[in-house]
């Protein structure tokens, strides 16, 4: 279809952060953009999300710094405590600490406060087309190298475009398309998440960050959203025999008050206020990394491709990170080249070909099985995250701590096998020139 990276259009299944986050970006780089949403409205369920310095830097770019200011929520730290005893196992400083160090802010939102000012600068910009009641149940690419293009078809209707981008979820249809149906693999944790109004709680019984109480088989997160009015709960659970994912399956509260019984005054007393309207809970699905996201015309993002647990708050970052450095930059950058011929990449350079196949690879191994694997994540955060090149993240955590000493560990175990190594091959030289 078009050959002029300025007059692709680009069709992209799913409507949701990671979604419009995408019609944004391309459209800034002058892409026409149709976002497909299979649902009525562009809405979120009630629940908080946070933002680190590494997503928040792409939104600001995009223009919408005035509107997360206005509705999100500054923390001044993040915080991890004894389930039981309250006691501070950790601490670490954000707010005004956080912008200097990494040049942007760390936000806690409620998601559908920025769905709303994602759908509000979307509506903003003549090259976005939103639909919705629009489930993309098929696709068809043409593979003629020169005038090759994606047809999608949406219930009765079919529509065209130069690429397609699934970002529509774990359960993706576009991922299924391009290589089958592959169910997502429950995790044995289940989250429970609540909204509670600080009108019903002691004063300065929340400080102004993000706290996580650890237990046994269990953690309990919450923080302020909505410029402080609420307080967001995310409480997990390993739980066998209940496997239901919605994220609209109401709560009991009795039973979150067993799963949470012997914890903390501080963790029942949210429980207790927490609006028992807002009171949901859901099972967690992952899946395998993989290697590639897409091919020839149609790619994914977010979830679609390396769906992750909660547990470092950066689903919706990776998303938007997928956005940022990969669908945006790197397909502008180097379209029409690489589709003059789908399975020739000769004319990108190699280093990036490598970086962007290893993004699956960072974006899978992080929390694997439903826990954080240290070693894997250790080489990709520490090296690539404190260097900075996704922008800058915090983290400060006695997760992240572990994973520095383990790299470090394992550095100079590699030295010293490597000393030992060439000091033994030294020691035998010097023997077979004495028996020479």
């Amino acid at each position: 279809m078009n050959s002029s990276a300025n007059d692709l259009h680009v069709l992209i299944a799913g409507g949701g952060i990671g979604g419009l986050t995408t019609a944004l970006c391309l459209a800034k780089r002058g892409c026409r953009v149709s976002v497909f949403e299979q649902a009525s409205e562009f809405s979120e369920v009630g629940a908080g999300i946070q933002l680190s310095p590494n997503c928040s830097r792409v939104l600001h770019d995009l223009g919408l710094e005035e509107q997360l200011r206005t509705k999100a929520f500054l923390p001044e730290g993040s915080q991890f405590r004894h389930w039981r005893t309250g006691e501070v196992i950790s601490e670490s400083v954000l707010g005004e600490t956080a912008l200097k160090k990494y040049g942007m802010p760390y936000y806690h939102i409620h998601r559908g406060d920025l769905l709303k000012i994602l759908v509000d600068a979307t509506k903003n910009r003549s090259e976005i087309g939103l639909h919705v009641n629009a489930s993309v149940e098929s696709f068809h690419e043409e593979k003629t190298a020169r005038n090759g293009g994606v047809t999608i078809q949406v219930g009765d209707t079919h529509h065209e475009g130069d690429l397609l981008i699934g970002a529509d979820g774990i359960r993706s249809v576009v991922r299924a398309g391009l290589w089958g149906e592959q169910n997502p693999r429950y995790t044995g944790n289940v989250a429970w998440r609540a909204m509670v109004p600080v009108s019903r709680l002691p004063k300065g019984l929340i400080r102004p960050m993000s706290t996580a109480w650890w237990g046994p088989r269990k953690h309990f997160v919450h923080y302020y959203v909505r410029r402080g009015d609420f307080v967001n709960c995310v409480c997990v659970v390993e739980k066998a025999g209940w496997d239901v994912e919605s994220w609209t399956e109401p709560g009991d509260y009795a039973e979150l008050k067993s799963d949470f019984a012997g914890w903390h005054s501080d963790i029942h007393q949210l429980i207790d206020n927490a609006d028992r309207d807002s009171l949901f809970k859901w099972a967690l699905y992952d899946r395998p990394p993989m290697r590639h996201w897409g091919q020839g015309r149609v790619t994914l993002l977010g979830d679609a491709c390396h769906p992750t647990l909660p547990f470092m708050a950066q689903g919706a970052a990776m998303a938007i990170e997928d956005v940022a450095f990969y669908l945006a930059d790197y397909l502008i950058k180097h379209y029409p080249t690489v589709l003059k011929d789908r399975y020739d990449l000769a004319s990108v350079p190699d280093t990036e070909i490598e970086f962007f196949e290893q993004m699956g690879e960072r974006r899978g191994c992080l929390v694997a099985g439903g826990r954080v694997d240290l070693e894997k994540a250790s080489a990709i955060l520490v090296n690539e995250f404190r260097a900075g090149m996704l922008g800058g993240i915090t983290l400060e955590t006695p997760e992240m701590i572990a994973a520095e000493e383990i790299v470090i560990t394992q550095q100079k175990q590699a030295k010293a096998e490597k000393d030992a190594e060439r000091k033994r091959k030294f020691r035998s030289g010097r023997r077979d020139m004495v028996k020479k």
